[in-house]
């Protein structure tokens, strides 16, 4: 699966995906867009979810006929997000395009 994350994403959880395609919104030069032009952008290039922590997202657009399933983490810090890993696993091979995942943590 082709996966994106965005800027507040912690980059140590990509070692917890080996299986999963990962980049992060700033190795494709895209960490200052904003929601809407970041999820246009990542359809167009053929990513399936996007994982961000950004809780409003879902909010500010209209997902629902989007291409992406988006997964929400509800942390940024590292040392609490590592203790969730299989609960993101698990939400990132359940979320469905134009549908969002939010991960407690």
């Amino acid at each position: 699966m082709k996966i994106l994350f965005d800027h507040g994403t912690p980059a140590p959880l990509r070692r917890h995906l080996a299986e999963h395609s990962v980049d992060r919104s700033a190795e494709r030069g895209w960490e200052l867009l904003e929601n809407g032009e970041l999820i246009r952008k990542a359809e167009d290039d053929g990513y399936q979810v996007i994982v961000t922590t950004d809780q409003n997202m879902r909010y500010q657009q209209n997902l629902t006929d989007g291409r992406l399933g988006i997964v929400v983490l509800m942390a940024t810090a590292w040392p609490r997000v590592q203790h969730r890993t299989k609960e993101i696993r698990a939400a990132i091979e359940e979320v469905r395009p134009g549908q969002v995942r939010e991960v407690p943590i």
